[in-house]
């Protein structure tokens, strides 16, 4: 694939660092920025053999096969707009729109061309993630019952960011949005997230929009998801996911603590993204792009570019996100549950969320098993008919 960068920014560098990391097939070959002189920049830094101010020309380009979207949030419709006139297929990072009827449009517009439109949605594609979600569908954990997922870090590196007319909010539709699609690939995308509450509080910085958030998400399988976003973290970017099922746990901590520890007087420079200090005791990250994701994620979209597919996030699960952002707003201001409005589903109507209890034998269901200290082993009962509650145990032979 030959590609086209929108942005010469903090992440337009990320994405481009990860496309020229390895040796492969694919190559960036053109930048735009709104400023020549960054897009001239960008290029001479990445060696890349054109550059441009124009974006209709940047997209439109005859060696230009797809465009990667890294511009802030409200030009993201203008750029799908112009691979859909030009017939480029489009990769967007997240969030895809600001609202959902933002988003929405970008879905149609690429549907109608005829295009791919993926969605640039890292957090989904990093090697612990990929993992433990195998795991989730192969069954280990059981039926998922709650999922949680949380970012927090100090706050952008971009002041669009800050701008809640430009970027669409605060710390919701910034991290939120990361976390609304990990929880949802963990309890199922085909299950339809059904309403949202949420609290947010401005509580440090001087902006318009939230810097902190906590939010529940109902989905139609009974599973809860949750998101904690915050942008007066400090000591670094801290990511983690949960994940409770009947049948096992997973706890993931993606990347503040991953086992590489360092310290250093100050002496050294970059650390690892949003770290605060090059001082102390560090916590740098081995391969920023492979853990952060990208690496398996344009390998997706590239993929599923050449064999016909949809990737694994499209532009259809950024509509869905952007729609659940757009009801934890409506929460916020109204302080209850409020219902997520998806003008367009296309996962299951229904979910069947009948629950089976454990059996322990025809007259009895199994509430708990518990070893003891002794060795023992504790069982608590129920009976199915009288509903009485006993308790069962059975003492066993250590080192026997």
């Amino acid at each position: 694939m030959r590609i086209a960068i929108l942005g010469s920014g903090f992440i337009a560098r990320f994405y481009a660092e990860s496309l020229m990391a390895q040796r492969r097939r694919d190559t960036v070959v053109m930048v735009y920025s709104r400023s020549e002189d960054r897009a001239k920049t960008f290029a001479d830094d990445y060696k890349l053999p054109y550059f441009t101010d124009d974006m209709a020309h940047a997209v439109s380009h005859p060696e230009v096969d797809v465009v990667i979207i890294a511009l802030s949030n409200h030009l993201h419709l203008q750029a799908v707009e112009a691979c859909a006139k030009a017939g480029k297929h489009v990769l967007c990072t997240k969030p895809l729109g600001r609202t959902a009827a933002e988003a929405k449009q970008m879905l149609q517009m690429v549907e109608q061309a005829g295009i791919m439109g993926g969605y640039l949605e890292d957090l989904c594609y990093t090697p612990k993630f990929l993992k433990s979600v195998e795991s989730v569908k192969k069954g280990s954990l059981g039926r998922i019952l709650w999922a949680k997922s949380r970012e927090a870090h100090s706050g952008p590196h971009s002041n669009w960011f800050w701008d809640k007319e430009l970027s669409g909010g605060g710390a919701i539709v910034d991290l939120g949005c990361h976390c609304i699609e990990i929880v949802r690939n963990y309890i199922g995308k085909q299950y339809r997230p059904v309403e949202v509450m949420c609290w947010a509080a401005t509580q440090v910085h001087p902006i318009d929009a939230e810097d902190n958030a906590v939010g529940l998400v109902k989905y139609a399988n009974g599973a809860i998801g949750q998101f904690e976003v915050s942008w007066c973290f400090r000591g670094g970017m801290d990511l983690r996911d949960e994940v409770q099922g009947t049948e096992g746990t997973i706890w993931i901590n993606n990347f503040l603590r991953t086992g590489f520890e360092m310290f250093s007087t100050g002496k050294g420079g970059y650390v690892a993204e949003k770290a605060e200090s090059n001082s102390g005791w560090l916590f740098p990250v081995g391969d920023e792009v492979h853990e952060l994701g990208y690496s398996n994620m344009f390998t997706d979209m590239f993929e599923a570019i050449e064999q016909g597919r949809e990737p694994n996030e499209t532009f259809y699960d950024g509509y869905v996100v952007n729609a659940v952002i757009d009801a934890a707003y409506t929460s916020v201001k109204t302080g209850k549950w409020e219902p997520v409005q998806l003008e367009d589903w296309r996962g299951e109507e229904y979910a069947d969320i009948a629950i089976k209890f454990h059996e322990y034998d025809e007259q009895h269901y199994l509430i708990k098993d518990e070893i003891l200290p002794d060795g023992g082993k504790v069982l608590i009962l129920k009976n199915k008919q009288t509903g009485e509650l006993s308790r069962k145990t059975f003492v066993e032979q250590i080192n026997a």
